[in-house]
């Protein structure tokens, strides 16, 4: 009788991409997977939940707005990116008293061509104790309607044509199950009159803590969560 062995297939270190056509892109190296292992010297890498200053780079590089909105600032990183690029951008945060889904606090400003949104992904995170915090939303029912009020807070600051780029990730929660939070985005967007402008961008999360820890239980790791790029109708 012959004995089959099973061996453990080496891990790979490198994602082979597949080649991107060529055309009149203003930035070539933009495409749907977005897979840069260095976030750039922007903002604070040790702030809970940022992402690669270099993906929002890529993203102004190729649609060139000439105002910013970014109503989550976090740690700086879209700022530092519109600064390089001598963009005029306006950050708020919640830490400094802007509830981004009150629509009051958009009274007197805009509109701009470009929001960058990085919303929390519900309470996978949980980045304070303030009751208007999107991670502290007690259920998930009420994250939604207040992610709605932030979507369409974004659009009435949106010039016609102006851009809006959300970063979005999906997530299993421990208690209410895998939640779709990028289809939740894409609805909403919808629901408030935005259209989708390009393909959705899939970033590899480089650097994410979970990559290091270990669990008892048994899932699919999520490696990537999702830019959906929304515009305002003209």
């Amino acid at each position: 009788m012959t004995r089959l062995r099973f061996t453990s297939p080496a891990l790979p270190q490198i994602a082979v991409l597949p080649l991107a056509p060529r055309n009149s892109s203003p930035n070539p190296r933009l495409t749907s997977l977005f897979h840069w292992s260095e976030r750039g010297a922007y903002g604070d890498a040790k702030y809970p939940g940022n992402c690669s200053g270099q993906l929002i780079k890529d993203l102004l590089l190729y649609f060139r707005p000439t105002s910013v909105f970014d109503p989550m600032t976090g740690s700086g990183t879209c700022r530092d990116v519109c600064d390089e690029l001598d963009i005029p951008c306006t950050s708020k945060d919640i830490r400094f008293g802007f509830d981004a889904c009150d629509e009051a606090n958009d009274a007197g400003i805009g509109p701009f061509h470009f929001v960058w949104l990085h919303p929390p992904y519900w309470r996978q995170k949980v980045y304070s104790r303030d009751a208007r915090d999107l991670s502290t939303a007690p259920t998930f029912t009420y994250f939604l309607y207040r992610y709605e009020k932030l979507i369409r807070n974004c659009v009435g600051v949106l010039a016609p044509g102006g851009k809006l780029a959300i970063l979005m990730g999906d997530y299993s929660d421990r208690e209410t199950g895998y939640l779709p939070l990028v289809f939740h985005t894409q609805r909403l967007c919808f629901q408030a009159g935005l259209r989708q402008r390009c393909t959705q961008i899939i970033r590899f999360q480089h650097g994410n803590s979970s990559s290091w820890k270990t669990y008892k239980s048994s899932f699919i790791p999520g490696l990537h969560d999702v830019v959906t790029i929304v515009e305002r109708p003209c």
